[in-house]
């Protein structure tokens, strides 16, 4: 087995053992990108400094210094988190030539560790999109099927892992961007509970969604890089203040005694029958180790897919209101007067998707149609959170689908908004409640393509969904990330 075949907690153990080097390594995920970038275009930036970092990184060890265990693993970063000196374009036209003066604070967390950064990573336009579409530079292909998607938005981050072109990969997620992504490339994607990690330096979509988060080859490896990123920031007004373990020592494979929740909203129509088939069967082996199973109802769950486009789309308007071609970005070159110069700017500057979800959010929030939208959206946002709340005093987790189906084809949704967004119908509800959710493969559908199962918990409750999707992982005997003809 190559090494960037391995995941991040194998290579970690390796490393330390110096039964390889970082540079070793860089160079093995360097050739991988050389081979297999032009196929998969999982990358926006490649950075040219990689074997320095990883240079830097062994003299260290062989000078006897004690390092972080994720020393010298190769990390892909989404291409909305600010990086200092390396490009952040978010994928489109309006930032094609951005070099942030910062790193986010995540940036800095994982820098301290002596992670190797490999780039950043292909996404959709600002996050908008769940197929990596609607990106400006170019289209990501899913490495278990070139023609398919990777998902979205963090379709970049999914498929540089399940292509060896990354050991891990951090992606932002604001309704499903780093599950969906994660199932249909079949590699593991974690969703931290709103506030666990800062925002500070990733560039805002929906504010109050919007939460950075680790992929990677197995649950080792999410909670390894959790870990890391985790914790409080003066930075961000909205970031938790509280005590944070670390989920990678506390680990633990046992599901003997686990309360799963299984709600039945989640398994209806439009949720392909090999989804259902796939998650039930997991189900199914982890009660048989020990777990108990109860069916539940999250009623709500009907109206998640309309609350969270207003909502989401509401708070785009604002935030996206920055981008105006005068502060820095993208400016149109010809134009008549102040105005002018700004819808051309935003005109050209933005994607059809982009600008579709900038108008939707202005219409909801204007005062004639305020109180009809989004108040009622807010609404109900603190009904699904309560729901899950109630359910929650009865199980440990709830399992779903991650996504209703496997990776479709390139093209094939790209012209129908409405089933575009449905692809988000099993995750928005996480985001809308603030809860933390992790996606892990369970199964391939009957073209072979990975399908994903989703195991969410309550706020702070990363541990307890992490040990549970741990448990699996073993009882199934790990996750086979990279394609076997790949």
């Amino acid at each position: 087995m190559k090494l960037f075949e391995k995941n991040a907690a194998e290579l970690s153990e390796m490393l330390q053992k110096k039964e390889c080097s970082a540079a070793e390594l860089t160079k093995d995920v360097l050739s991988q990108i050389e081979m297999k970038e032009s196929s998969v275009g999982a990358y926006v930036t490649c950075c040219q400094d990689c074997l320095e970092q990883a240079e830097k990184i062994d003299n260290a060890r062989a000078a006897g210094e004690e390092l972080h265990p994720l020393a010298g693993i190769p990390l892909g970063i989404k291409d909305n988190i600010s990086t200092k000196g390396i490009r952040t374009t978010c994928s489109s036209r309006m930032l094609e030539n951005y070099v942030p003066p910062f790193d986010a604070t995540v940036v800095q967390a994982v820098r301290k560790t002596g992670m190797i950064i490999t780039g950043k990573m292909n996404m959709d336009e600002f996050a908008m999109g769940s197929s990596t579409e609607t990106s400006y530079f170019h289209q990501t292909h899913n490495p278990h099927n070139l023609d398919c998607v990777p998902g979205g938005s963090s379709g970049g981050s999914a498929a540089a892992v399940a292509a060896g072109e990354a050991i891990l990969t951090l992606g932002s997620d604001t309704g499903g961007s780093i599950r969906q992504p994660a199932s249909l490339c079949g590699v593991v994607g974690l969703k931290p509970t709103y506030g666990s990690v800062s925002r500070y330096g990733l560039v805002a979509f929906a504010s109050s969604l919007d939460q950075i988060g680790p992929l990677g080859k197995s649950v080792k490896d999410a909670a390894l890089l959790q870990s890391v990123i985790q914790g409080h920031d003066n930075m961000d007004a909205t970031s938790a203040y509280r005590t944070y373990t670390n989920l990678y020592d506390n680990l633990n494979g046992n599901v003997h005694g686990l309360r799963i929740g299984v709600p039945k909203e989640y398994f209806g129509a439009g949720i392909e029958p090999e989804v259902k088939d796939a998650v039930f069967a997991a189900i199914k082996l982890l009660e048989q180790n020990g777990a108990t199973v109860k069916e539940i109802s999250l009623p709500s769950t009907e109206y998640a897919i309309n609350t969270y486009y207003i909502i989401a789309s509401a708070e785009a308007s604002s935030n996206l209101a920055r981008f105006d071609g005068v502060k820095y970005g993208y400016r149109a070159k010809e134009y008549d007067g102040l105005t002018d110069m700004y819808e051309r700017t935003r005109s050209e500057g933005f994607g059809d998707e982009v600008k579709r979800r900038i108008m939707l959010g202005t219409f909801v929030l204007s005062s004639g149609f305020y109180d009809a939208y989004y108040k009622k959206a807010k609404l109900v946002q603190r009904r699904i959170g309560q729901e899950f709340a109630s359910a929650f005093q009865d199980c440990d987790v709830i399992i779903t689908p991650t996504a209703p189906s496997a990776a479709f084809r390139i093209g094939e949704n790209i012209g129908d908004p409405l089933k575009m967004y449905y692809s988000d119908v099993c995750t928005v509800t996480v985001n809308i409640a603030g809860l933390p959710a992790v996606s892990v493969p369970c199964g391939k559908s009957a073209a072979g393509l990975p399908l994903g199962m989703q195991l969410i918990g309550n706020k702070f409750a990363e541990q307890t969904i992490l040990n549970a999707a741990y448990g699996y992982e073993q009882l199934v005997g790990g996750f086979q990330s990279i394609p076997e003809t790949f």
